[in-house]
């Protein structure tokens, strides 16, 4: 006797249960549940490999995988098994020491590092018979001040042992190893006319006069390489570096405009200021704005209130011809 169900009918031999209730027969199959999409993968950071050379002279090495500008000096002092404190700066496709040419914040992609490291330290006896020495400082953002260029007929271009990038080490005995270009163009400054004073300076160590400019292989100008050529790992005094395309001819020259004022009102260059003080300068509206903008992030140099307002009109409103 053939038994039925609840509902006096009875599934069909072989057919499908669902939650014990019998499909009727041809009734589709219920699609299985979707399983949860896997998480993307994170999208791999590009691989950046930088070839560097002592600019006096050595064989070719390769580096990567820093964010800074001191360990950038960390990984090419292991490179050639030297100490990071040897480096005094770095030039970018060129072993002269050419300031034109000097390692800031931006390495383009392919960029070829010569590294210049102490060489002979020397000690200059200066009188400072007028208020300005004729010297612009800079620094290499790892704790040395350096002389970036000499003012002609000035006080210490009469001195023929002082040279540009030459690493300031000492101020009348007083190390101002860790001082930012900007402490250091205030003490000198602050030094009293027609009192002699001591430089105690570190000369980058040279090459031989038949060393000449070092050349690229093939291979080595492809490697690191990322898209255009036109992008720059952009090296931030604070947090990573991050891979960002070049200025624009505008924003080079309005970076020039102001590291020109830099020089002029407080003895210093420094492009990766420049280009700090040009990005706040196009986001304000006006001169209070910017002075407040600069005060919050940048008060340690004390900019005067005239610079601030040059900043502004060089970057937001340039002169007929700047352009």
């Amino acid at each position: 006797m053939q038994r039925v169900g609840r509902h006096g009918r009875q599934p069909p031999e072989g057919g499908p249960v669902e939650n014990g209730v019998g499909q009727e027969p041809g009734t589709p199959e219920p699609p299985p549940a979707e399983a949860p999409a896997a998480p993307r993968a994170p999208r791999a950071r590009p691989r950046l490999v930088f070839h560097t050379q002592l600019a006096h002279g050595s064989h070719t090495g390769r580096i990567e995988g820093f964010t800074n500008v001191k360990e950038l000096y960390a990984k090419i002092a292991e490179v050639f098994d030297i100490s990071p404190t040897e480096i005094l700066f770095c030039t970018l496709n060129t072993h002269k020491v050419d300031m034109q040419k000097l390692l800031g914040g931006q390495i383009g992609l392919e960029d070829f590092i010569f590294a210049h490291v102490r060489g002979e330290t020397k000690e200059v006896e200066v009188t400072k018979t007028e208020d300005a020495l004729g010297l612009t400082i800079t620094d290499n953002g790892a704790g040395y001040a350096f002389i970036k260029r000499i003012k002609e007929g000035s006080i210490i271009n009469r001195l023929q042992t002082v040279c540009v990038g030459d690493s300031i080490e000492a101020i009348n005995d007083h190390t101002i190893v860790g001082c930012r270009h900007y402490e250091v163009a205030r003490m000198l400054r602050e030094l009293p006319r027609a009192q002699p004073f001591t430089l105690r300076l570190v000369q980058p160590k040279k090459a031989f006069d038949m060393i000449g400019q070092r050349t690229r292989s093939s291979k080595s100008l492809g490697e690191g390489r990322v898209a255009t050529g036109k992008e720059t790992l952009r090296l931030r005094t604070q947090g990573l570096a991050v891979l960002e395309e070049g200025p624009s001819p505008s924003e080079e020259e309005a970076a020039r405009r102001v590291d020109d004022l830099l020089e002029s009102y407080m003895g210093i260059r420094d492009s990766e200021l420049a280009s700090t003080m040009v990005e706040a300068a196009k986001g304000s509206p006006g001169v209070a704005q910017l002075a407040r903008g600069l005060d919050s992030v940048l008060g340690e140099f004390a900019f005067p209130p005239e610079f601030v307002a040059e900043v502004w009109a060089a970057v937001c409103h340039p002169k007929e011809g700047q352009e």
